[in-house]
């Protein structure tokens, strides 16, 4: 017996010796997965509080108390599998498609509009559609794409090179005359549905020239030809090449759209000779010519032309009486949603605003229609490391999608909802539950609060770092860390924030949304859109007449 104790003891004694890796590892593990500090929530005791912290923060989940228990989770879990094996196949015959385009909206954007919007745990509208899928955006010659190549893509449904709109890939960018070749156009979606009886229209909150919106209409070389002067700064004659704005106006789609709601009125008045309705001052073209006259008196004999540059003129439109309406409710592109509210600039409408009195007119067409939105801003808020701005934008997109799925049955109306490219921007550290999503995350090594929100690069970079110390810039000591226009840290400098090359979502609903589930080409999206509406020349949902 004493024997057999003592075998015991050696062996224990020799394990403890020879596997002290064993307990060594698991403590050595925090090192790269470090606890929170158990003050970490008092950190700010420490520090100067943000200016926008001694504010009410996000109400924690209405579910606080329930979420500390088993049940609940698993209720909720149930829940979710019961709603999915009560999904059901809607294969009727779409006799409308609104596609909602949030340009640069990453899934990082997505989640943290959501935290902004009222909690982690709270879905934006279009997260509820019951279908989603992921989309490849890169371009032909690029792995990163830009919002031309993209919208060649998703609008027409063919990919082309960087920086060229509505042509295919034997379209160099910046070539004069490549373009000039009709075998090299694509044709988009809005045509294939008003070619098969149906009206179609825009909405954007940038430029109605910019590269997203030009997808619908626009065949050209380079994406900044919105007018004349610009194709000219290239080495091109404007007499060869016809510009963004020109084309609108005479090309072969754009005439035939119903509406046209956005910014960029600059782009379609002369620099010397006319003078902008609200600014006074003159455009971007050198041609002598103001093309929004130009299209007013474009159309058929008693066919009714309105145009529009404020709010008020855009709520008064009588959508029965209105064959064509363009609304540029700025110079360049629409404000920001946080400028409009802040700075009370009531004559600019919002985004669900011309996306109600866009659907209004074109729902009097009994055979339907295709509307393409974009929630444009988005991307140029990450563009300048703008967090607050881009975020916004993005709640802003969920609001007029939501007005959309209220106000047309999923019966016959097929809602699309994605973006064009990512962002660099990134959503990580280990802030709190319910905590500013604009806020520090925690304390770097250096003894410096991080955000949670930062960028790979762009002009952030000059903000946050002290050159002059070679250190990090302390947050909590600048003054306009709650700015609405405050600049993200960026881990290099450029002159503007680069997009990023990751799939984007894919949100459907309504007929024939089940297409849009898995892992696909941008460019089949509108091939999907068509199957759905029976528009087009590809595969149709309904027989061949």
């Amino acid at each position: 017996m004493y024997r057999t104790v003592g075998i015991v003891l050696i062996v224990t004694l020799a394990l403890s010796v020879a596997l002290p890796s064993l307990s060594d590892e698991y403590d050595n593990d925090k090192v790269q997965h470090p606890r929170l500090p158990d003050d970490y929530d008092s950190d700010k005791r420490h520090h100067p509080r943000l200016p926008d912290e001694n504010k009410p923060g996000l109400p924690k989940s209405k579910n606080a108390e329930q979420e500390q228990t088993i049940e609940y989770w698993r209720n909720q879990a149930k829940a979710t599998v019961e709603k999915l094996l009560a999904k059901k196949e809607n294969t009727n015959v779409a006799k409308n498609v609104i596609m909602f385009l949030g340009d640069g909206m990453s899934i990082s954007t997505v989640a943290m509009a959501r935290v902004y919007a009222g909690g982690e745990e709270k879905p934006l509208s279009f997260e509820e559609f019951p279908y989603v899928g992921m989309s490849k955006t890169y371009c032909v010659n690029y792995q990163v794409a830009d919002s031309a190549c993209t919208a060649t893509a998703y609008l027409t449904g063919v990919k082309g090179n960087y920086e060229t709109i509505g042509v295919n890939a034997h379209v160099p960018v910046r070539d004069c005359n490549a373009a000039r070749n009709r075998t090299t156009h694509t044709s988009s979606i809005g045509q294939w549905a008003m070619d098969a009886g149906k009206d179609a229209g825009i909405v954007t909150t940038t430029r109605v020239t910019h590269a997203s919106p030009s997808g619908m209409y626009a065949h050209i070389a380079f994406r900044d030809w919105e007018d004349d002067y610009w194709v000219q700064m290239d080495g091109c004659s404007p007499n060869e090449v016809d510009d963004i704005a020109e084309q609108l106006v005479y090309g072969e789609t754009a005439p035939r759209l119903r509406v046209i709601l956005g910014g960029g009125r600059r782009e379609f008045m002369d620099r010397e000779i006319h003078q902008d309705y609200e600014t006074g001052r003159g455009g971007y073209r050198s041609d002598g010519r103001h093309l929004i006259n130009e299209w007013l008196k474009n159309g058929p004999v008693g066919q009714n032309r309105t145009f529009v540059w404020k709010r008020s003129d855009l709520m008064a439109v009588d959508p029965h009486r209105t064959d064509r309406l363009l609304g540029m409710f700025e110079p360049s592109h629409c404000v920001y949603n946080l400028d409009r509210v802040h700075k009370n600039l009531e004559e600019e409408p919002t985004l669900s605003e011309m996306v109600d009195k866009a659907t209004d007119i074109l729902s009097t067409n009994p055979e339907g229609f295709f509307l393409f939105v974009e929630g444009g801003r988005i991307d140029h808020g990450h563009h300048d490391n703008q967090a607050r701005y881009a975020i916004d934008e993005t709640v802003e997109f969920a609001k007029a999608i939501e007005l959309a799925r209220k106000k047309f049955s999923e019966e016959d109306t097929l809602i699309v909802v994605t973006s064009d490219h990512s962002h660099s921007v990134s959503f990580s550290g280990y802030p709190s539950r319910g905590q500013d999503i604009f806020g520090p995350a925690g304390t770097g090594k250096d003894g410096i609060p991080y955000m949670t929100i930062s960028y790979a690069n762009g002009l952030g970079f000059y903000k946050h770092v002290d050159e002059a110390k070679g250190t990090r810039a302390n947050v909590r000591e600048m003054e306009d860390a709650g700015a609405d226009d405050f600049r993200f840290p960026a881990m290099l400098p450029v002159d503007l924030e680069t997009h990023g090359g990751e799939d984007v979502a894919v949100y459907a609903s309504g007929p024939w949304a089940h297409l849009f589930t898995g892992s696909y080409e941008q460019n089949v999206i509108p091939h999907m859109m068509a199957y759905a509406a029976c528009i087009g020349n590809g595969l149709k949902a309904c027989p061949e007449n």
